[in-house]
């Protein structure tokens, strides 16, 4: 018998679950102290996502993805981001945008309801969000042709889910990113569910990262869960792109411990098993014990920079309350340079019937 191919996927992973670090840090790491900012960033990522949810329950806020469990991933690929590179996310990477420079008062502004929060005051080179999973794949891939044809050192970054990685969107992206050696870096946050599907009922690959290897893209799989893999793994990755030697696909094993958004309820699907073994295991508790250990954080410190995380996340709150709803007929607005007479008769309609209220 000939063997026409035979692969293996490198899994990736520096601080276990309990925080103890296997050998040394890697060279995206040069030093402990380095960590500090960035665990202090999931800290305010964590705190932004439970007065965003407290928002949306008290009905100030509408629909609300909520990002706990995928601080690390989420901080890990802003932090390995250059200011010229481009971003295309999903809905939930909040812990990479704020880094991008994305306020988390137009995050606010987007989940309740005005548009204007997804046209982000900074970096203008980033895309917008895209509700319809896995499309920014495309974008970025888009993006990653153009920096190549231009000779330009710089390199597009995607995020999708494990459904998200199941969508042509995802599979045209990294085949065209194979074909032509774009540096685009595909983020698959496994985070075990697509909404209500378990990962094993949408795909039948032993992983996901394994999908970029039929695209001829560089693939790897990392625990998630453990900042200093993921910093690692995307600067690999960027290091490959910058290089010249094409894209990757990585797949960041991680866990969503609240619900896909706050018009679901995960327990309708998953166990309460499942969801207390995942707490064990996430991402804050094994930095801040490793953090701990290298005496570089406390419980006093914890405390006052939990306190300043809500003084700041509660000035975003305040900015996006205080700011004023647009008119409805805004809704009208860029569709058409010149409206149709039936789409005009709806906007006089819909001014009607405000006035009336």
């Amino acid at each position: 018998m000939t063997i026409a191919a035979s692969f293996e996927i490198e899994y990736l992973q520096y601080l276990d679950a309990d925080g103890k670090l296997a050998g040394k840090l890697p060279p995206a790491v040069k030093d402990a102290k380095a960590l500090l900012p960035l665990f202090k960033q999931m800290l305010y990522v964590r705190t932004f996502d439970t007065k965003s949810i407290a928002l949306q329950r008290t009905g100030k806020l509408g629909t609300y993805a909520a990002s706990l469990g995928h601080e690390a991933t989420h901080v890990g690929i802003g932090a390995s981001m250059r200011p010229e590179d481009v971003f295309a996310p999903s809905y939930r990477e909040y812990g990479a945008q704020f880094m991008r420079g994305v306020q988390p008062r137009e995050v606010l502004m987007y989940w309740g309801g005005d548009e204007r929060g997804n046209d982000f005051a900074g970096p203008k080179n980033d895309y917008p969000w895209c509700v319809p999973i896995s499309t920014q794949c495309l974008m970025a891939a888009g993006a990653a042709l153009s920096f190549k044809l231009r000779k330009q050192d710089r390199v597009a970054v995607a995020c999708c889910g494990d459904g998200g990685s199941s969508k042509t969107d995802f599979y045209a992206a990294l085949n065209s990113a194979g074909a032509y050696k774009l540096p685009l870096v595909l983020c698959v946050i496994n985070n075990g569910w697509a909404i209500s599907v378990p990962r094993t009922a949408q795909t039948g690959a032993q992983t996901l990262a394994q999908k970029g290897l039929a695209g001829g893209l560089h693939c790897l799989q990392v625990d998630g869960n453990d900042l200093i893999a993921v910093l690692e793994a995307m600067r690999r990755a960027h290091e490959r792109a910058r290089k010249g030697e094409g894209g990757s696909v990585i797949e960041f094993m991680t866990y969503r411990l609240h619900d896909h958004t706050t018009a679901d309820d995960a327990r309708r699907y998953r166990g309460e098993d499942e969801v207390k073994d995942a707490w064990t295991r996430e991402p804050m508790l094994r930095l801040r014990k490793y953090l701990t250990a290298q005496k570089l954080w406390d419980e006093a410190q914890e405390k006052a920079w939990i306190e300043e995380c809500g003084r700041l996340v509660d000035i975003e709150i305040n900015a996006y309350l205080e700011t004023a709803v647009q008119p409805v007929e805004a809704m009208f607005d860029y569709l058409y340079a010149d409206p149709p007479q039936d789409l005009l008769a709806q906007r006089d309609a819909a001014i009607a019937l405000e006035k009336r209220a």
